[in-house]
């Protein structure tokens, strides 16, 4: 058996918030809506900042980026551009995100990623308003000098299933 190769790398998970209540409500049109707003946005967004999709799931999105700069600029970009598109709909219909950022070495599995890093970049995703990003403590560190970014502290966070 092969042994995995690792490398340093920047995880962002997304997840579309509220998604089972809106497919509930019109599957057909949230999966249209959910296809424009990858291939008109979140895909771009992705591709301009040296991101690959890593994985994709009905509902969420696992992204692999260069660095930490590029995953937060590549995320709120899109996060800007999806609240933009999402106005015309009514408040609880919109469609919205919530990401989780993190940065560290990662298991390389052929094109799949795997490891703690992706763990808690799916965790922190939990912890991040709809709309938002959450970013690890490594994240906000190497960002801390950052051109025009703003990072709010959450203090101290646990999450499920991540040891402290």
């Amino acid at each position: 058996m092969k042994t995995l190769e690792r490398r340093a790398t920047t995880i962002a998970a997304a997840d579309v918030v509220g998604f089972s209540r809106l497919v509930a409500m019109d599957e057909d049109a949230v999966f249209d809506r959910l296809r424009v707003l990858r291939h008109a946005i979140i895909d771009p967004a992705i591709a301009d900042h040296g991101g690959r999709v890593v994985k994709s799931m009905g509902d969420g999105l696992l992204v692999e980026f260069p660095g930490p700069a590029a995953a937060v600029h590549a995320s709120l970009s899109a996060q800007r551009a999806i609240a933009a598109h999402e106005r015309t709909h009514p408040e609880d219909l919109r469609i919205r995100l919530r990401v989780g950022i993190n940065h560290g070495s990662v298991l390389i599995d052929g094109s799949d990623v795997l490891g703690d890093v992706v763990n808690i970049a799916a965790r922190l995703e939990t912890l991040s308003a709809p709309g938002g990003i959450c970013v690890s403590r490594t994240v906000r560190d190497m960002l801390a000098r950052e051109p025009g970014l703003t990072i709010t502290g959450q203090g101290m966070q646990f999450v499920r299933n991540i040891p402290t």
